[in-house]
C-alpha cells in the first residue's frame, strides 16, 4: 500500500515537472486607467503611450469618451507613460504629462492621470506655498477656459463666415450676435458683425430696414475699434494694421449712411494708423468725395493716394475724371483744367489696355490733348536727310 502511494507521488512530481506555466509563452499583463484635466473632466480621444524603457517596445492608446483607456497584452517590465492631448500632439511630442519608472507586471496594472492633483503635487515638489499654488492652479483654469472659450467662439465665426459666403446675412448676423453672447469682449466678432450687417443692407428693400442696418454696422464697427485699441501693444507687431482695417469699413458704413464727413474723417484715420496701405485708404476717401459731388476734394484726395502709390493706375483716372468735371466750354472747345490731360495720359502709360483706357482716350479727344505715352503708339520714323 505504501509502496502504491508513493509510486502516485512520483507520477504526480513527474507530471509537475513537465507542465510549463501558463506565462511562459506570450505573458503579458494588463494596464488601464483614466485621465481627467485640471477641472476634474474627462480627457476625451488623449492618447497614451507606454514605453518598455528596457525593450523600446510601445503601446499607444487611446482615452474613450469618459477618459478611459485599457489595453491587454502589455508585456512585463519598466515604462515610461507619456499622456498626450491627442495623436497629433502625440507626433510632435506636446506632452500633457508622464510618469517614469512604471513596474508592468502579469496582474492588472491601473496608472490614472488627474492633472490637478499632479499639478498639485508638482507645485509641492517645487517648494511654492498654499497662496502660491492657489494662484497656480486659478491660472490653469483660467487658461483651461479661455481654450474652451476660443474654441466656443471659432466654431460661431466659422458658422457666420458659411452663412456670409451663401448670402445669408442674417444667419450670420445671428452666429455672431451669439458669439458676443459668450464673450463681448473679442473685437473680432464685432468686426465681423459689422461686416454681416453692413453688407446684409443691399438685401433689403425697406430704406427704414437699410438705415437701421447700417446703423448696428456702425455701432459693432465702433465697439471692434474701441476693443482693438485697448489691446493693441507691442506684441502684436500687425495690431495697427488690422487697426486700420476695421476704420476703412467704418468708414465705408458711414459713406453708405450718408456720413460723408464722418466717412473721410474715418478714411484719414486708417491713412495715418497704416501708411503701408495709405494709398487704398486715400483712394477709398476719393471715392466717397467723388459720389458726393465734391470734386475739388475728391482730387485732393486722390493726389494724396498718389503720392503714397505713384503706380496707381486708377487714382490717375479718378483725378482726370474730376478735373474734366470742372471744364468750362469756349464756343465749341472745352477747356479742361491744368493737368487734365497729364492725368489721363498718366493713366494710359500705367494701363495702357486698362479697363478705363478707351474712355480716357475718349476723354484726351474732347479736350483736344493728344495721347502721350509711350505705351501703345508707333514711334515716328525720323525725317530722312
Amino acid at each position: 500500500m505504501k509502496r502504491h502511494f508513493a509510486g502516485f507521488v512520483l507520477v504526480l512530481l513527474m507530471l509537475g515537472l513537465c507542465a510549463s506555466p501558463v506565462f511562459a509563452q506570450g505573458a503579458s499583463g494588463t494596464v488601464k486607467g483614466v485621465c481627467k484635466d485640471p477641472q476634474g473632466n474627462p480627457i476625451v480621444d488623449a492618447v497614451v503611450i507606454w514605453a518598455n524603457q528596457d525593450n523600446g517596445q510601445k503601446y499607444s492608446l487611446k482615452t474613450n469618451k469618459k477618459g478611459e483607456y485599457f489595453s491587454l497584452g502589455v508585456g512585463p517590465g519598466t515604462y515610461t507613460v507619456t499622456l498626450y492631448k491627442n495623436a497629433d500632439d502625440a507626433k510632435a511630442n506636446k506632452e500633457l504629462f508622464h510618469f517614469g519608472k512604471v513596474p508592468v507586471t502579469l496582474d492588472e496594472n491601473t496608472l490614472d492621470f488627474d492633472l490637478k492633483k499632479q499639478a498639485t503635487e508638482a507645485a509641492k515638489g517645487q517648494g511654492l506655498t498654499p497662496e502660491q499654488l492657489k494662484a497656480q492652479q486659478e491660472a490653469q483654469e483660467k487658461h483651461a477656459k479661455e481654450t474652451n472659450t476660443v474654441k466656443a467662439l471659432n466654431e460661431k465665426l466659422a458658422a457666420a463666415k458659411t452663412a456670409s459666403d451663401a448670402g445669408d446675412f442674417d444667419t450670420a448676423i445671428a452666429s455672431l450676435t451669439s458669439a458676443n453672447e459668450i464673450d463681448a469682449s473679442r473685437d473680432l466678432v464685432w468686426f465681423k458683425l459689422g461686416d454681416a450687417y453692413r453688407m446684409s443692407v443691399a438685401k433689403q428693400t425697406d430704406p427704414e430696414e437699410k438705415k437701421k442696418r447700417l446703423n448696428s454696422a456702425v455701432e459693432a464697427y465702433q465697439k471692434a475699434v474701441q476693443l482693438k485699441q485697448a489691446a493693441t501693444n507691442e506684441k502684436d507687431p500687425n495690431a495697427t494694421k488690422t487697426l486700420a482695417a476695421y476704420y476703412n469699413n467704418l468708414a465705408e458704413a458711414y459713406s453708405k449712411a450718408g456720413k460723408t464727413d464722418d466717412a473721410v474723417k474715418t478714411y484719414q484715420t486708417a491713412a495715418e494708423a497704416d501708411p503701408s496701405a495709405a494709398a487704398q485708404y486715400y483712394y477709398n476717401m476719393g471715392a466717397v468725395l467723388t459720389n458726393a459731388g465734391k470734386g475739388d476734394a475728391a482730387i485732393a484726395a486722390f493726389d494724396k493716394c498718389i503720392a503714397a502709390d505713384p503706380t496707381r493706375a486708377d487714382a490717375y483716372y479718378q483725378k482726370g475724371v474730376n478735373l474734366i468735371g470742372k471744364a468750362t466750354l469756349q464756343g465749341d472747345k472745352t477747356i479742361a483744367p491744368p493737368g487734365t490731360a497729364e492725368a489721363f495720359n498718366k493713366y494710359l502709360e500705367l494701363q495702357p489696355a486698362g479697363p478705363y483706357a478707351d474712355v480716357a482716350k475718349q476723354m484726351l479727344a474732347t479736350i483736344g490733348a493728344p495721347v502721350e505715352t509711350s505705351f501703345g503708339t508707333k514711334k515716328k520714323a525720323p525725317p530722312k536727310k
